[in-house]
């Protein structure tokens, strides 16, 4: 659609049109799906966005009369249970049929609210169940069940479960973890990686004690000093510290539940410089009652700065807590010019 039509959907208040754009009003500040009784704005003052999402980053607030962004959330929250509830991963047209929305428009939508794509938000359920399965003593075989072939679940295992599945079943036992600690303007820098990416990312005054509660994130792997090889990666992540701002650009191995994962990836996303709140971050996710859950996953992130769980604050703007220490929250915050 260009702009010529969805400036001509909203003069019809055309309801069809209220899942492929919202449009914001620059004098009221507020936002509206195109089918909203309200009186029409002047042309001059209106802005169009792909989503709510969109438009909330730009400032805008959601219109109270129309609703906009509640029914795009209902729809996917609904996906997001219906995806979590199914023995086999729905496929998008039975998921976009039951959201009353065609495919594509489903499809963007879910993006917008959950920051992944359906596909990868059923990929990141079936982990789940293949690690609860697997720590609960189930077998590599019953485990695979929701992957359709034993094949499958191996081919998909590095990245659902860090390791090998029959590692992952004995506790990671086996599993090679590499380790170095770094000195920072911040303190103590500590970096272990498996063979698919950065795993740890922990601040401290004492390397001991990093390595220590490393042994007990990962209690049967075996883990070790790294090599010389490794100083590099630890180069990187210790400039990271310094400057907060730059791009990370080393693999990540995030291990967590679908939801943890999913906010991980929602805090990546937020600009350095800038910070959200753990009730907007639920939002953002299409689950605004969860903002406890936020925080508790912000809690258990283990790749501090990587993943940039120092950009949430309270209600207030208030620092609230941190894992490495509200101080070195604060100074990242302020590296970055947000604090």
């Amino acid at each position: 659609m260009t702009d010529d039509d969805r400036w001509a959907a909203l003069l019809r208040r055309d309801p069809a049109a209220d899942w492929a754009f919202v449009y914001s009003v620059r004098t009221t500040g507020v936002y509206c799906r195109p089918s909203c009784p309200a009186r029409r704005p002047n042309r001059a003052n209106v802005r169009f966005h792909a989503g709510p999402a969109d438009a909330e980053r730009a400032g805008f607030r959601a219109c109270l009369r129309c609703g906009p962004a509640a029914g795009h959330r209902a729809a996917v929250a609904e996906a997001c249970r219906l995806i979590a509830a199914a023995d086999d991963p729905p496929d998008l047209a039975a998921l976009a049929d039951a959201a009353g929305l065609s495919r594509f428009h489903f499809h963007r939508v879910f993006k917008q609210l959950v920051g992944v794509t359906p596909k990868a938000y059923a990929a990141a359920e079936r982990g789940r169940r293949a690690r609860e399965q697997l720590a609960a003593g189930a077998t590599v075989t019953a485990a695979a069940a929701g992957f359709g072939s034993a094949s499958r679940f191996y081919a998909a295992a590095p990245g659902q479960l860090g390791m090998a599945p029959s590692a992952y079943r004995a506790g990671g036992r086996g599993e090679a973890i590499r380790f170095a600690v770094g000195a920072s303007s911040l303190g103590s820098v500590l970096v272990a990686a498996t063979d698919v990416g950065v795993c740890a990312v922990f601040l401290g005054d004492d390397p001991d004690t990093l390595a220590a509660e490393l042994r007990r994130r990962f209690p049967k792997a075996d883990v070790q000093p790294a090599d010389a090889a490794f100083d590099a990666w630890v180069s990187k992540v210790v400039a990271l510290v310094e400057a907060p701002a730059a791009a990370f650009g080393l693999p990540l191995d995030l291990r967590g539940t679908a939801f943890q994962v999913r906010v991980w990836e929602a805090l990546r996303r937020i600009p350095a410089g800038t910070t959200t709140t753990y009730a907007k971050l639920a939002e953002q996710l299409g689950q605004p009652t969860a903002a406890r859950a936020v925080a508790r996953a912000c809690a258990t992130n283990h790749v501090s700065v990587a993943v940039p769980c120092h950009r949430v604050v309270g209600a207030t703007g208030a620092l609230t807590g941190y894992r490495w220490g509200v101080e070195r929250k604060a100074e990242l915050l302020k590296r970055e010019g947000a604090g």
